[in-house]
């Protein structure tokens, strides 16, 4: 059993790359966002390849239940999002009591999510172990509701907050679970079908409603901000706009209306990535894409990914628009062939995330069981 221990080796594979087996059991994955649905849908396969079977637990968020559907993943709706802290109160009070039902009729080995806060509690009343993988520093409400009952928390090296004893970490970022390119290879068709420019170039934003439970006090970008983050780049080619949100009437035109399961491949030939959304500058990294988080508030990953490997550059000073013009013309200068070179050597400092978070949520379930005889 990993305590408290870096497990950047672990890959997931045995001896000779084999997987030790596992007795059959029941996993319970809570998803409660879009970006948990990416996360899990290769770990969740391969534990279906494993014999394990699995339920997946789900919440009305933005496209989450969209992105389930298209995946044919099937899932139970638990709750809708709550907006403020009284809202995400009230969502925690009916979502706990509507897993712990579920748990009840399910019975699992093991129960996992990204962030936590359901399972975690909902695991320390019913005694059923629980993993909980997250990479957000600042989102301290919900890790102080979370770390104090998670059998097992799992963050990368790079995280830079407090961790319970009860840690594992790794070599990676949770976007390589699914961009990984043993698991993900762009389609350029099928990007140009869903927004990508044919000729020219593409740039791609996004802007957040700021609802989650750690983006409490935090803001976004303003109307202005973006209106002239759009008037700049569209002098150089085609802008796409991802937004949570309703957008202002003059910028509706610019709003990507594809397929959410594409998204990733119009982004991965975009020249430039720019938003609120830390996961997805991660996501355009981890492709080779450069990319610019402006947003007030930073993540480990996205520092490391700028110093490391300089595919991200971090903006925390919005009201400052020059530092932004600036961060786009310093990225925009850069010859286009150093991206994959930089992606080259992230890929090849990092582990492949999905057969290691598979194992970890099948280990941590064993070893309960050994403690519990």
């Amino acid at each position: 059993m990993i305590c408290g221990e870096h497990a950047g080796s672990l890959s997931g594979t045995g001896p000779a790359g084999q997987t030790p087996p596992h007795r059959r059991m029941r996993v319970l994955v809570d998803i409660c966002h879009p970006a948990h649905v990416h996360f899990f849908r290769n770990i969740t396969g391969l534990l279906q390849d494993r014999g394990h079977d699995i339920l997946i637990t789900s919440r009305q968020k933005e496209i989450a239940l969209d992105l389930l559907d298209e995946l044919k993943l099937e899932h139970r709706v638990l709750s809708a999002e709550g907006g403020g802290l009284l809202g995400l109160g009230q969502e925690l009070l009916v979502r706990n009591r509507a897993l712990m039902r579920i748990v009840r009729e399910f019975r699992p080995a093991v129960m996992a999510a990204v962030g936590g806060i359901f399972v975690a509690q909902v695991g320390a009343v019913t005694r059923v172990p629980t993993v909980v993988f997250y990479d957000t520093e600042n989102a301290r409400l919900q890790n102080l509701l979370t770390y104090p009952f998670a059998g097992r928390v799992v963050a990368p090296r790079c995280y830079r907050a407090w961790l319970p004893r009860r840690n594992i970490r790794y070599d990676g970022y949770h976007e390589l679970a699914y961009l990984h390119p043993s698991l993900f290879t762009p389609d350029r068709q099928v990007a140009l079908a869903n927004g990508l420019a044919p000729e020219g170039e593409t740039y791609f934003l996004r802007v957040v409603a700021w609802q989650a439970n750690h983006d409490v006090g935090e803001r976004g970008w303003s109307p202005s901000l973006l209106a002239d983050v759009v008037s700049y780049l569209a002098d150089y080619g085609r802008v796409l706009i991802s937004a949570e949100g309703p957008l202002p009437e003059m910028l509706e035109a610019y709003r990507y209306r594809g397929s959410p399961k594409a998204v990733h491949d119009v982004m991965a030939h975009c020249r430039l990535f720019i938003g609120e959304s830390a996961t997805m500058a991660s996501e355009s990294a981890v492709l080779g894409v450069p990319a610019i988080y402006a947003a007030h508030t930073g993540r480990g990953y996205t520092d490391e990914q700028e110093a490391r490997y300089g595919l991200v550059r971090n903006v925390r000073r919005l009201e400052e628009r020059a530092a932004l013009a600036q961060a786009i013309d310093a990225i925009l200068s850069e010859p286009f062939s150093v991206w994959a070179e930089r992606r080259r050597r992230l890929l090849d400092d990092t582990i492949e995330v999905a057969p290691f978070a598979a194992r970890c949520i099948e280990d941590h379930a064993s070893s309960r069981e050994r403690e519990a005889c």
